[in-house]
């Protein structure tokens, strides 16, 4: 393991990156544009979220690997990717339950 970093910011990290990446790649699909921003993007703009959320969970992998070995590193991504696109999963249903709207998005 990285001496540098301690297992807290370790799992942090991990749990940021993939919450990040998950993310990036919800917000990549149209149903969850309309929801968020109120309208569609533009197509450069979904490719560059997808390419960005594809990046940052293979970060997480990379650094769970490299922080924790191979056996630890890959059952942590499994259980932090798991919990991160739990918790993408209700941002966005807390998020369309409240009508919010990103400002600036348009109207629905």
């Amino acid at each position: 393991m990285n001496t540098i970093v301690s297992p807290l910011w370790a799992h942090g990290l991990l749990l940021g990156l993939s919450w990040a990446g998950f993310a990036c790649l919800a917000l990549a699909m149209e149903r969850h544009q309309r929801d968020v921003f109120g309208r569609l993007l533009r197509t450069a703009a979904r490719r560059r979220l997808r390419f960005a959320g594809w990046c940052l969970l293979g970060a997480a992998l990379w650094r769970a690997v490299a922080g924790m070995g191979w056996g630890f590193g890959l059952a942590a991504y499994s259980g932090h990717t798991s919990l991160a696109a739990g918790l993408v999963c209700l941002g966005l249903v807390a998020w369309n339950r409240r009508g919010w709207r990103w400002p600036g998005g348009g109207d629905r």
